[in-house]
């Protein structure tokens, strides 16, 4: 019998995307407000769109551009990355996106069957990159119960336990979906057992400018890390799609086993999504830091309509754009819960077990002007304080 109508196992094995569930849930509900999808509500700036604007009738723009990037667009983030993530062997590869850049990356390091090391909660979308690459030895770490930093010591034993020794290590900094931001003292250790065990880490810093109560975001190099970075959060590009891979410059190979990854999937981002990255990136990061600093009374509403789930339910929130809440014992089916809050109360969030841990949630507040927000935290709010006192009524 032949294969006809038979579909590839690493696709069907994948986990459905939790915003296709989402996406879905929302449009069978009338007027919901959503605290899902990570994103932000603003747009990028006004000079840099003006700038693209002027760019539509040249021809260089329709074209093909270099594999790796716009040469203009590379420059600037080599000098960015110098001068504010201290990065300075590192080379660059623009892509269409995070999520693109952590597949490239994930296929240019990982063959199929090899081990690879995520913390709860993790990235739902990274888990997919590694599932649906065949990398299904998938093997997840605790965090600290009350800040969710990643565990150190069952890293340096599970590294050390297990043969062959995982291919690579990934953690988001700070963190989707908790927010959590992983201080530079860890982050250093985590660094130090990767490299003694002979293991990749791959560091995503799409949340790098999200960093509130004085918090300041750090970047660190050598020959055994990898650093992701993105424009989608910091300059409102979302749909733009551009983000990109510093990586070390001094291990040969790297970067010509990225561009045939990069040929054969995008063969290049966007030229005119590229020019609007690098008219934005020439704003400076005030621009973005301007932006981020009314985040935080986004934060302060979400976190006070989080409290009928008790103060010790609500980690993470040091940075990016995200809390994670721990839902009442008896409501391990955080799905379920999350269905009801959508058609009862209007309000859409994210369900933990998407991310590896079941019973919890993760609410985004970056992407509703505050008034907005405010609107959504009420509603938020009301249901949950309906959910401990009556359960979910219908």
């Amino acid at each position: 019998m032949g294969s006809y109508g038979m579909l590839a196992r690493r696709a069907v094995l994948t986990e459905t995307p939790v915003m296709v569930q989402i996406q879905e849930l929302i449009r069978g509900v009338k007027d919901c407000i959503s605290l899902a999808q990570g994103v932000v509500y603003w747009q990028p700036p006004k000079q840099a769109l003006e700038k693209v604007q002027q760019l539509v009738w040249e021809p260089s723009v329709s074209r093909y551009g270099a594999d790796e990037g716009i040469f203009e667009l590379r420059e600037a983030l080599i000098k960015k990355m110098r001068q504010e993530n201290n990065l300075h062997k590192s080379s660059v590869m623009v892509t269409a996106g995070a999520n693109q850049a952590f597949v490239n990356v994930v296929l240019t390091l990982c063959d199929a069957g090899d081990s690879v090391v995520m913390f709860a909660p993790y990235y739902f979308n990274a888990y997919m990159s590694f599932q649906m690459t065949g990398v299904t030895d998938i093997i997840v770490g605790p965090g600290d119960a009350k800040t969710l930093h990643p565990d150190a010591d069952w890293l340096e034993k599970t590294l050390r336990e297990t043969k062959p020794t995982p291919k690579l290590v990934t953690v988001v900094n700070p963190g989707n979906p908790s927010g959590t931001y992983i201080p530079e003292p860890l982050l250093k250790r985590i660094s130090d057992i990767c490299r003694n065990a002979g293991c990749w880490l791959v560091v995503d810093n799409t949340y790098e400018y999200f960093m509130y109560d004085g918090l300041k975001h750090i970047c660190l190099e050598d020959n055994h890390i990898v650093n992701i970075f993105s424009f989608s959060k910091a300059y409102g590009m979302m749909g733009w799609r551009v983000g990109y891979i510093a990586y070390p410059s001094e291990v040969e190979g790297f970067g010509a086993q990225l561009l045939k990854i990069q040929d054969n999937i995008p063969i290049c981002a966007s030229i005119i999504s590229q020019r609007l990255a690098l008219f934005s990136l020439e704003m400076g990061p005030e621009w973005v830091t301007n932006q981020v600093k009314d985040l935080v009374k986004n934060r302060a509403l979400v976190l006070e309509a989080l409290s009928p789930l008790g103060e010790d339910a609500v980690r993470g929130g040091e940075g990016a754009i995200y809390l994670w809440a721990k839902l009442p014992d008896k409501y391990p089916d955080d799905f379920k819960v999350v269905r009801w809050l959508a058609r009862r109360h209007k309000i859409v969030i994210i369900p933990g077990r998407s991310s590896g841990c079941p019973g919890y949630v993760r609410i985004s507040y970056g992407g509703l002007v505050e008034d907005d927000c405010r609107a959504a935290s009420d509603r938020l709010r009301k249901g949950l304080e309906e959910l401990v006192k009556d359960g979910m009524v219908e």
